[in-house]
């Protein structure tokens, strides 16, 4: 490979200050917050049109260098690390808002949008429609958070942010640009069928299919009045009937749990909050009498929030998603698994237990997907970066927690290079024969963030 060349030519595309191959800057692009190892880089580039994406494609085709597309690098799963060095393609730059279309409420917008941008902008200009955007920090891209089956303060209602997308627009990995969806039909991106639907290969596939370039994500209208109702019970086992009497009755815009073992109050206890909306006071203390009624019944116990509490979990994003440093030394693997409604107690359970082998506080939750048609359970283990062996404290807890959620019947989330092995050896031998099939057939080079979903 002749370094010297393939720089020459990504300045020629993208413009000498958008690509480097300083050390100092390909360092920030080696890692992430999470821990995985730190792996090598040999350039980074940050394109600002579709075609400059589709001449780095084909240049790296003609070099046979891989190409690794970021948005907010902020899975803390390392998918945006380079497992065989090569481009990692910085989408920040292709950041902007093409359309809102108020009528069909949907959002047209290249892929370095971040949430945040997306979410003040309708704020400002269309303040009767909102975005479901992660509890992450601002600079989270839609697309990123989107293509990983990311969920948001809407998932109750609406599903996953996956089921949000109504088109896509796709540098392939020959080059070409493919749009799917109503959009490689009409002018209008409003819906993703009734036409073949191919934008669930570019959906958790971590860049290996392609470079998704622009999408159309689904708005929703604001209510004008948001609260929540505390509630807080013993057993994680109450759960499960809990929240499906809950959902049951159609009044929960948002559903998450908590269990932390620190501060000591809230130790030993699992936390609900349920998010309610609706157009006066009025409607929204009737909705929470009903609640309180059903958390009765159900063996949890209404809590009153105090002003301050309520205020920060009534942001948008949480509070808690802006600071990760919860403990000495900036390290946090925040990792997660789709499970059934049934399973979601038992692997709370387990998560408590797999924190206290590892001494990590515990720290999880859960939040209600597509009315309880999945529960996202999530696992926060922090570590101290510039400690070793708590670092590696942190990997073993994340690699029990990945073999717990598989046995349990779950599937993990946004999984790193460890949890997609682990998914592979379970999964059905022909959906895997597919999957390499097509990548094969699409990516004959091998270009597009090779290690990741490696059928091996």
């Amino acid at each position: 490979m002749n370094k010297k060349k393939i720089f020459n030519k990504l300045q020629e595309i993208v413009g000498k200050d958008y690509v480097s191959d300083d050390q100092e800057e390909l360092f920030i692009y080696s890692m992430d917050p999470g821990a995985s190892e730190p792996r090598s880089v040999d350039f980074v580039a940050m394109p600002e049109s579709v075609e400059q994406v589709q001449n780095i494609v084909r240049l790296a085709n003609e070099e046979k260098i891989p190409i690794i597309p970021m948005g907010g690098g902020l899975t803390l799963s390392g998918l945006v690390i380079p497992v065989n060095s090569g481009i990692v393609l910085d989408m920040k730059r292709m950041n902007k808002i093409l359309e809102i279309d108020e009528t069909n409420r949907y959002a047209k917008i290249e892929a370095g949008v971040s949430a945040g941008k997306l979410f003040s902008y309708l704020e400002k200009n269309y303040p009767n429609l909102e975005v479901s955007i992660p509890d992450a920090p601002p600079s989270v891209t839609i697309a990123g958070n989107t293509l990983i089956h990311g969920s948001g303060f809407l998932s109750q209602k609406y599903g996953n942010h996956g089921d949000m997308l109504n088109g896509l627009e796709v540098v392939l990995p020959n080059g070409e640009v493919c749009r799917m969806g109503s959009c490689a039909v009409s002018d209008h991106w409003f819906t993703r069928g009734p036409i073949p639907d191919f934008i669930g290969l570019f959906t958790s596939s971590f860049g290996t299919m392609g470079v998704a370039t622009k999408l159309s994500i689904k708005l929703y209208p604001k209510p004008k009045m948001r609260d929540l109702v505390f509630g807080i019970y013993k057993e994680p086992e109450l759960s499960t009937q809990l929240i499906w009497n809950v959902t049951q009755t159609e009044l929960a815009e948002d559903i998450l749990l908590g269990v932390q073992g620190k501060p000591d109050w809230m130790a030993g206890y699992v936390f609900i909050i349920t998010y309610i909306t609706g157009k006066n006071q009025d409607e929204l203390d009737k909705k929470e009498k009903k609640l309180k009624r059903i958390y009765r019944k159900n063996g949890a116990r209404y809590m009153k929030a105090p002003p301050r509490i309520r205020e920060v979990f009534l942001e948008k994003p949480q509070f808690a998603a802006k600071a990760a440093d919860f403990r000495k030394g900036g390290g946090f693997e925040y990792v997660g698994s789709f499970f059934p409604l049934s399973q979601a107690p038992e692997a709370i359970k387990r998560g408590i237990e797999i924190s206290e082998k590892y001494g990590i506080i515990p720290t999880l939750g859960a939040r209600v997907i597509d009315r309880a048609h999945n529960v996202m359970v999530f696992f926060s283990y922090s570590f101290n970066r510039a400690d070793s062996e708590d670092m590696q404290n942190a990997r073993n807890a994340l690699h029990d927690t990945n073999v717990m959620s598989l046995e349990l019947g779950g599937i993990p989330w946004k999984g790193e290079l460890g949890a997609q092995q682990l998914i592979l050896e379970r999964m059905d031998p022909n959906y895997k024969y597919l999957l390499e099939t097509i990548r094969n057939q699409l990516d004959p080079h091998g270009i597009m963030n090779p290690g990741n979903w490696e059928v091996k």
